[in-house]
Parts: C-alpha cells; sequence; structure tokens
C-alpha cells in the first residue's frame, strides 16, 4: 500500500538533534494501530546508505519491504553520523539513551501500536544494549553484530588493527575523546583493563540469558569484523523465539551477493509478521538455523540446530627461525572432496624467543587447483616468549568457508597477517620489539 515519508529532526535530552525519516502507512490504522519498526544503521555509515555489510539502505528495506506491507518505520542517522549532531561514542551509554528517546518518540506517533515495536539494525551494538537495558521491543533482527565487542576486535587481547582502524577511519572527524583513547592503546596493546572496561560498557552478551525478546539473527559466513561466533553465543542464551539465518552477506571478505537480499529480506518482514501482527506463519516453528550457499545459488540448506561437523587435524611438522618480519609457511594436502569449515579452527604452535617476541599470527588459507588462495581463517594471539619452547594457541575466527576439491590448506605463521598476502589487512600492526 502506498505511504507517506517524513524528514524529522528528534532532539535528544542533551539537545543534540538526531536527523530521521518517518514512514506511515496510507489508509486508516488496523484495530489497535499500526505495527511498528524502529531501524538502526552500522558504524560509520547513515540511513541511506547502501555501500554498507548488506549492501541495502535502512531507508531502502523500509520503503520496499516493511512500509507497504503496513508498517510504520522510523529510520534514524545514529549521534555523530549523517545529518545528526553530536560525537560517536560507538554504542555507548549516549547512544542507548538515544535508541530509548527514539523508541518513545515512534510510540507518540499517532496510529502506532507501542506494544507492537520492533527493533532492526546492522549496527546492532546500540540494540542490543537497548533491548538489554529495557527498552519493550516485541520484536528484534539484527544483522551482521557483535555481541561481546572485545572479543570481536581483540581476540586473545591482540587487536585486529586493520578492523579496529577501518572502523576508526569511518567516524573518525566525530568520535569522542574516548574513542581516541582507547584505539590508540588497543593497538600498542596497553592497558588492557581500560580496553575491557570500554568494550564492557557496549557489549550485551552477559545479558543476553535474561532477554526473552523473539530475535531474528543473521550473521556472516564470512565476515573478519564480526564473525559466527558473535551470533552463536546469542543463540546460545537468549531465553525467547530465535532463528539464525547464517549469510552470504557481511564485512569483508564478503561477496555480499545482491541476490540473496530478496531471500532473506522476505524471511525477515514474515518475522515481525509473526511477532508484530500476530500471523501464525510458522516461521518460529520450522527449522532454527538456514544457511546460505556460497557461491549464492538461489536454495539454502536448513537446520533443526547447527549443522553436523567432524573434526580434521593436520600436522605441520618442521623448525625455523623467524625474523620480524618473515615468517613460516607450511602446506599440506586435504580430501579431495569440497570441504566447507563451521566452527573456529585452533592452531597449536611452538615458539621460543631471546628477544621478547610478543605477538604471533596464524593464516589459513586453501590452494585450489585453479592457483587462487582462498583465505580459510585467520586469528592472532599476544604471546610472553622465553628461551625455552612454549605452546601457544590460536583461536582463529569462526567461519563457514568453502574449499574447493584438490584443495590445499596452508599456514603461515607469522608477526603480522600481511605476511601471507598484502591484501590480508586483518592484524597490520607489529607490537613485537
Amino acid at each position: 500500500q502506498g505511504f507517506t515519508k517524513t524528514d524529522v529532526t528528534i532532539p535528544m535530552d542533551d539537545g543534540v538533534g538526531i536527523a530521521a525519516t518517518y514512514y506511515a502507512p496510507a489508509g486508516g490504522e488496523p484495530p489497535g494501530g499500526w505495527p511498528a519498526v524502529l531501524m538502526l544503521h552500522g558504524l560509520g555509515e547513515d540511513r541511506a546508505d547502501d555501500t554498507n555489510a548488506v549492501g541495502m539502505s535502512i531507508n531502502s528495506i523500509a520503503e520496499r519491504y516493511l512500509v507497504p506491507q503496513g508498517y510504520a518505520a522510523l529510520t534514524f542517522d545514529a549521534r555523530g553520523h549523517g545529518a545528526s549532531g553530536g560525537r560517536v561514542g560507538v554504542d555507548g551509554p549516549r547512544e542507548i539513551a538515544d535508541v530509548r528517546a527514539l523508541f518513545q518518540w515512534l510510540d507518540a506517533q499517532p496510529g502506532v501500536n507501542g506494544r507492537r515495536i520492533g527493533g532492526y539494525s546492522y549496527g546492532g551494538g546500540a540494540l542490543w544494549g537497548a533491548a538489554v537495558a529495557g527498552v519493550p521491543f516485541a520484536a528484534l533482527e539484527i544483522a551482521t553484530a557483535w555481541t561481546d565487542l572485545y572479543s570481536a576486535l581483540m581476540p586473545q587481547d591482540l587487536a585486529k588493527s586493520g578492523v579496529v582502524l577501518g572502523f576508526y577511519q569511518s567516524i573518525a572527524q566525530r568520535v569522542e575523546p574516548e574513542v581516541d583513547q582507547v584505539l590508540q592503546l588497543a593497538l600498542r596493546g596497553a592497558d588492557l583493563g581500560r580496553i575491557r572496561a570500554f568494550t564492557r560498557a557496549r557489549s550485551s552478551r552477559s545479558q543476553l540469558s535474561r532477554l526473552s525478546t523473539p530475535t531474528f539473527l543473521m550473521q556472516g559466513r564470512r565476515d573478519f569484523a564480526f564473525d559466527l561466533e558473535q551470533a552463536l553465543a546469542a543463540r546460545r542464551l537468549l531465553r525467547g523465539p530465535k532463528r539464525l539465518y547464517i549469510s552470504g552477506f557481511g564485512h569483508a571478505p564478503s561477496a555480499k551477493p545482491g541476490g540473496e537480499l530478496d531471500h532473506v529480506l522476505p524471511r525477515a518482514r514474515a518475522w515481525f509478521d509473526r511477532f508484530l501482527k500476530g500471523m501464525p506463519n510458522g516461521i518460529d516453528t520450522g527449522p532454527g538455523v538456514e544457511l546460505a550457499p556460497d557461491p549464492w545459488t538461489g536454495s539454502t540448506a536448513s537446520f533443526a540446530g547447527l549443522p553436523a561437523t567432524r573434526m580434521l587435524r593436520l600436522a605441520y611438522p618442521g623448525r625455523r627461525t623467524i625474523a620480524r618480519a618473515g615468517k613460516v609457511v607450511r602446506t599440506r594436502p586435504l580430501p579431495r572432496a569440497r570441504q566447507e569449515t563451521f566452527g573456529a579452527p585452533l592452531v597449536r604452535v611452538s615458539l621460543a624467543s631471546g628477544n621478547g617476541w610478543n605477538q604471533v599470527v596464524a593464516v589459513l588459507s586453501a590452494l585450489t587447483p585453479q592457483r587462487r588462495e582462498i583465505v580459510v581463517s585467520a586469528g592472532g594471539a599476544r604471546t610472553r616468549l622465553a628461551r625455552r619452547p612454549r605452546t601457544i594457541a590460536i583461536r582463529l575466527l569462526n567461519q563457514v568457508t568453502a574449499i574447493p576439491p584438490r584443495s590445499r590448506l596452508r599456514l603461515t605463521v607469522a608477526a603480522t597477517s600481511t605476511a601471507q598476502s598484502p591484501g590480508n589487512l586483518l592484524y597490520l600492526t607489529s607490537i613485537v620489539p
């Protein structure tokens, strides 16, 4: 059906104006009022940005998939983004207060049913934070987000410096001073206690076991910023109805297949139809996990729970001395059939150092018969090495990576991910003395 679209500026209690767009369906409202959705964009974006991890702006999603189907919607530029005022605190307490105020504004609009307001977000940190803080969403849909910011950006106490710097560059002109300070600490690996306190205030995982709001989770198969574990943790903890869609879109190195949106966004609307309109459409009673193929073919796989897996163990024997800019590379054959990873690989390596080497990065890559090299996963860890060898366990990112038949698996061990390839920008900086 038709709708009206109105740009507004909504004042917050500290005087900052939040630029927003309010959509209302045309015609008379249904009994009880319109269901509504509050929609959030991702970090460094705005409500009209279609260059994000999904490839479609929240305005476009509202206009194509929600409002014509009888939903009111409010999209907005987060504080410090787009046309809004203020500075970016990276989904901290101030941003959570903004979400609460915008929810209340939407609730107050004529014809809106305040008990049927859902939340949709690419900027899941703020939406998760608002939900666990008690903002009464009737349903949630969260895409390519984090639940624990420290484990996402500093796994094993080592900053994913390429990811951190990439996000920072998108907000650098308008950040709160605290963000600058924490960034410098993270890149130096200093004052981890302060970094943990900063990220704890922006994380929801420790409180998700108390949340019963129906939640549709969307997380990328291949996302080096926020890996699959961020959504799997939420799936384990949430008490209410939940569904997990593992997609081809996400942050780099995701392929972001455009055709997939025409498959998943109607499913996302069906989730709102079920829990905001009360339609018994079966979206909450079917298989709880859906996995998109790579490459996208239009046909997904569904599972009652997480798909069954088997453990593959490979040994890479040998010794080598690595200089600061050097690396160790070992390659082994894989089973000849097509493989697909699911879960976080674990690399154990024996290391010794006489000069205080204090970080190590491991990259797993697949060498295909066509001479392509596909990064399967990567990870890093802070170390405290001495001359006596010590075994270091490096947990890599949880990725769903398709490996073509007859490929070989390569392990690269170094101080940065760029040692594997100059284009691998996950761990850019070395804090090795």
